[in-house]
């Protein structure tokens, strides 16, 4: 099966580079008056993204980076190029890495008068196992931080939504490598799946960056359903793959000759990727809890949607709410 997978997710991606053109993206009279969060909006595929947005007209976009020098010059250039005004871009700090100023910027984001999409793109991949937050790095900042903004801002998105009657949606990037996942780590065994992870000594580091990929699917897929059924309102939350991208993401091994040809030979620009991302976040309902690839919905692996996939789902969910009532006391009620 993880043969299969790994086949299908490679096939994925050379069909996509070799057959599919994305559409570039459209836009509509509504977004004019929408309110628009991306993070990690200063380089790469973010960026990209928020020049889409500009070009089509958002009435706000909040470029929420790390760094407010590198993303003020990040605006600058867009804002040029766009000739939007001044006032339609507004840069925020946010450290991904950091539960403190995630919790700050989900508390200003909730002060906005409305807030119609959120673009959770600022991610990481690396092999060197390191700690954050008492949680592995890749872990930390592509799962746990991704889902405690998800949290913090339902109850705005929601009432948002009911406000405006504009679903607002969030995002977050995939990828096919979630198809080539190891997923040993995620067997049940003598210990919950969240310590496996965190553990130094059994840490699958050279697989980490697909599983947490895969982790994020199993936690929209619960999200959407249960927020869904919950009666409290909802949003749509999707993961669309923009495919294998020349961006700085995988920066630990794109100075190897074999990166470099299978680069050439593979990747989409960075702009063309960052078309996926737009689409999931102006996708309809029927992308609610979906993985999107090539602008469409798409089957994930068969790790996710059968039997086996379906528990570590459950099991994974339950100790993903259990980090983040840790984290932040009640969270979890919002669901």
């Amino acid at each position: 099966m993880a043969v299969l997978s790994g086949l299908h997710g490679m096939g994925s991606v050379i069909y996509g580079k070799a057959f599919v053109s994305l559409p570039i993206p459209d836009g509509n009279s509504d977004l004019s008056k929408q309110v628009i969060i991306v993070t990690g909006s200063n380089t790469g595929l973010g960026f990209e993204a928020t020049r889409h947005l500009a070009r089509l007209g958002v009435g706000k976009l909040i470029m929420a980076v790390r760094t407010t020098a590198k993303g003020d010059e990040a605006k600058k250039k867009i804002l040029a190029e766009s000739g939007r005004p001044e006032s339609s871009i507004e840069v925020w700090p946010i450290d991904m890495d950091n539960y403190e100023s995630v919790k700050s910027f989900a508390s200003r984001a909730s002060q906005l008068p409305r807030l119609d999409g959120v673009m959770a793109n600022a991610g990481l991949m690396t092999t060197k196992f390191s700690l954050s937050e008492g949680k592995e790095k890749n872990l930390n900042v592509n799962v746990i931080s991704t889902f405690l903004l998800y949290l913090l801002l339902l109850p705005k998105m929601r009432e948002s939504g009911k406000q405006t009657g504009n679903l607002c949606r969030f995002v977050i990037p995939n990828s096919a490598l979630h198809y080539m996942a190891p997923v040993a780590e995620l067997t049940p065994g003598d210990q919950r799946i969240m310590d496996r992870l965190n553990d130094p000594q059994k840490a699958d580091m050279a697989g980490r960056y697909p599983l947490t990929k895969l982790l994020v699917i199993y936690a929209i897929r619960e999200f959407a359903k249960r927020t869904e059924s919950s009666g409290k309102g909802s949003c749509i939350i999707n993961t669309p793959n923009p495919s294998f991208c020349k961006s700085g993401l995988a920066r630990e091994t794109q100075d190897s000759a074999g990166f470099r040809v299978f680069e050439s030979l593979l990747a989409r620009s960075t702009e063309e990727g960052s078309r996926a991302l737009v689409h999931g976040l102006l996708a309809g309902p029927e992308s609610n809890g979906q993985y999107l690839t090539n602008c469409r919905v798409q089957s994930p692996a068969r790790h996710v949607t059968g039997k086996w996939g379906q528990q570590v789902q459950v099991s994974f969910f339950e100790e993903l709410l259990e980090e983040l009532e840790r984290i932040q006391p009640c969270i979890s009620s919002v669901v």
